[in-house]
């Protein structure tokens, strides 16, 4: 574990997560691989997370959820599961290179030239940083998710 600061509250969310997160500070040693549940975290569960504008939800449900399983030390890696109602986001350039594996749900991504791709349950995929795209959930998505900013 990493020394603690003066004056740190040592039970204060960890940094880079928004205030609602729920995940822990504490921080275990890793030691060995991290099992990523479907169901979220079993010790946090999921909390609100808040990444799409809520103009951006196409219908009356703006439900969107995280649970983290892991932020390195410097925050340039997060590892989960994310799930949100539908929406759809015009991209000039993605924010983070991310893996991502749909557990349920669909998702389409139209490129400017208009070449869509769908990706539902089961598929795994990759974003480049930079990526400029239409970013359309057509039914409620879950997804397993590896960011590297």
């Amino acid at each position: 574990m990493r020394p603690r600061i003066e004056g740190e509250n040592p039970d204060a969310k960890l940094p880079g997560h928004p205030p609602e997160c729920m995940c822990p500070r504490k921080e275990k040693p890793m030691t060995s691989p991290i099992r990523l549940l479907a169901d979220g975290h079993p010790e946090t569960g999921f909390g609100p997370s808040s990444a799409v504008a809520k103009s951006d939800f196409t219908t009356e449900n703006t439900s969107e959820t995280i649970s983290s399983f892991f932020q390195s030390k410097d925050e340039k890696i997060s590892v989960g599961v994310w799930e949100c109602a539908p929406c759809r986001e015009e991209f000039d350039a993605y924010p983070v290179d991310e893996m991502m594996t749909v557990i349920s749900g669909s998702l389409t991504l139209t490129s400017p030239d208009g070449t869509a791709q769908t990706f539902s349950a089961g598929d795994t995929f990759f974003m480049p940083k930079g990526t400029p795209c239409t970013w359309e959930i057509t039914e409620t998505l879950r997804k397993f998710y590896m960011i590297a900013s």
